[in-house]
């Protein structure tokens, strides 16, 4: 739950920038698996089928612009705080074999991105440089305060059932 809100609102973020209809609110967004405008396509958790076997094949959120000729695999994680650096670099080495096969298959220039916030707020050194690179515009702290309460919610439960 806490990552699918963080993604809905970084989803939410993408969308209005880009065009795409939206609600008035990034917690009332329906994240749908495929939203077109123009020429920018965004999909959502979906399979990318190719030629050659990938290891990771679906990415949280891909950007596909046949205009500009980019494509974008974004891929959200919210570690534990000790963790962030180095899960960063593993969702970049785990889909280095898909973009290359985008890159052949689709003929765009793919890069990835990876939103890395911890669960506590702890944040990676690239985080901004990351938004940056995303459509629109991304606040790291409504992003914290996303994930920040569902962690919150995490540990209700979890005092919940030991009570």
């Amino acid at each position: 739950m806490r990552h699918d809100n963080f993604f809905a609102h970084l989803h939410y973020s993408i969308c209005k920038a880009l065009g795409i209809e939206t609600t008035d609110k990034w917690y009332t967004h329906m994240t749908k698996p495929v939203c077109e405008k123009g020429d920018v396509t965004v999909l959502w958790n979906q399979a990318v089928h190719t030629d050659r076997e990938v290891t990771a094949y679906r990415s949280d959120i891909i950007i596909k612009n046949k205009k500009e000729e980019t494509c974008t695999l974004i891929d959200v994680e919210i570690p534990a705080d000790r963790n962030g650096v180095q899960k960063e670099a593993e969702k970049n080495l785990k889909y280095k074999s898909l973009c290359i096969e985008i890159q052949r298959m689709w003929n765009l220039k793919c890069t990835i991105v990876s939103v890395i916030n911890g669960a506590t707020e702890i944040v990676t050194r690239s985080l901004s440089k990351n938004l940056e690179a995303l459509p629109g515009k991304h606040w790291i702290d409504s992003l914290q305060k996303t994930a920040i309460l569902g962690t919150s919610h995490i540990i209700r439960k979890v005092l919940q059932c030991e009570a």
